[in-house]
């Protein structure tokens, strides 16, 4: 059975770090994309970061580039984001997920998803 789960959330004061961690079990995603997600209170899920299987390539979403990195320890089947520099709209439920469709960075096309971490940041 395949799960991944989702910690390091929390409340943090705006200008605030925190990483998040996302460990994968049942199979090894040494060879899948991962990425980040977010859902904020009455919005949809939207895109954070995605990183290749090598870890060499990664996305972001423009609301977070420069502030967000995400990460991966393939040894560990790990998945990891760093976030600085935490506004108040990035308040949201961050989840983690794996096995992405080839080609399509940024959607929602993972197979398999976490069940969330909460990331409060006050102002």
């Amino acid at each position: 059975q395949v799960q991944l789960v989702e910690s390091g959330g929390g409340l943090v004061q705006a200008g605030g770090s925190l990483r998040l961690s996302c460990a994968a079990s049942g199979r090894t995603f040494s060879s899948s994309a991962m990425g980040w997600f977010r859902q904020a209170p009455g919005k949809e899920r939207e895109f954070v970061a995605d990183i290749s299987w090598s870890g060499k390539t990664t996305y972001y979403a423009d609301s977070v580039k420069g502030r967000f990195t995400i990460s991966r320890d393939n040894a560990k089947n790990m998945v990891y984001l760093e976030m600085n520099s935490l506004k108040p709209e990035d308040t949201a439920v961050y989840y983690c997920a794996a096995d992405r469709l080839p080609g399509d960075v940024g959607t929602t096309s993972y197979k398999y998803w976490g069940q969330g971490t909460q990331v409060t940041v006050s102002s």
